[in-house]
């Protein structure tokens, strides 16, 4: 009966409605679902387009699905945190605060789909051969930015060390952009104009769109108070800059492949 008597863990959690710690785990339990649609309709998507553009959809649905999964356990750690904060009645405990944040899961998550959202540029490029080198140097500016970023967050907050690598991982993402504002860039001159949009969309993401994450990253500077913000930032942030980015980069296929059916036909 003790047992019975007691809430569970979830529907302890339910009970921060619509607080910051309430509503930063709905947006997990939002960006769990997001990613988990987006990788279902790249991947149903993938054979309406032809073989050469093919992976980009194939990679674009994994991209969402690698994300789906660590959503889908970060936001068990989530709950668990805000769960703690009331007791067996549902009644908030004066001063508890969220002792655990998912920061490693959300890392490896980084470290397996962003090499993949800069492998996208080469890929919708369809440079062949010829697009080796900027391949290589996205994905590994990318490995680098993300390293770089995880050894702050494991610093003390505030450090020499921990601004140092937060801003050589900043530097690295700089490189990023100045890589597709030169080399994508010059790829896009000969590209057709539709998957030239898309791409000069998909640098926008990159550009605007991921300033999110450094800004964010200050965010613990502000201590307890600065880190539910900081999640609801990163987690509106990812569902952006993958399932979006994504939709971008199958919408200039698609408009590629009907203005070919419409060449063809007229």
């Amino acid at each position: 009966m003790l047992i019975l008597a007691e809430m569970s863990t979830s529907m302890r959690a339910l009970q921060a409605g619509l607080s910051i710690e309430g509503v930063t785990m709905y947006l997990f339990w939002l960006g769990t679902v997001a990613m988990g649609a987006g990788a279902a309709y790249f991947w149903l998507q993938r054979n309406t387009v032809s073989r050469q553009y093919q992976t980009v959809l194939t990679v674009a649905g994994i991209i969402c699905a690698v994300a789906a999964f660590h959503y889908w356990r970060m936001s068990n750690i989530y709950l668990e945190g805000v769960a703690n904060l009331f007791d067996a009645n549902g009644d908030r405990i004066p001063g508890a605060v969220i002792e655990q944040f998912p920061t490693t899961y959300r890392y490896i998550d980084w470290l397996i789909t962003v090499p993949l959202l800069v492998m996208e540029f080469p890929l919708l490029l369809n440079m062949g051969k010829k697009g080796h080198e900027l391949f290589r140097g996205l994905v590994f500016w990318a490995l680098v930015m993300l390293v770089t970023a995880w050894v702050a967050e494991e610093s003390p907050t505030g450090s020499q060390q921990w601004w140092t690598w937060y801003v050589v991982s900043c530097g690295s993402w700089l490189y990023i952009v100045w890589m597709l504002f030169t080399q994508v860039s010059e790829g896009m001159k000969s590209a057709p104009p539709s998957i030239a949009d898309s791409l000069g969309k998909m640098r926008l993401f990159v550009t605007i769109g991921w300033v999110i994450y450094p800004a964010g990253f200050l965010m613990a500077l502000a201590g307890d108070k600065g880190e539910s913000w900081r999640e609801i930032a990163y987690n509106v942030a990812d569902v952006v800059n993958k399932v979006l980015f994504g939709l971008v980069c199958y919408q200039g296929v698609k408009a590629l492949e009907s203005q070919s059916a419409e060449h063809r036909n007229g």
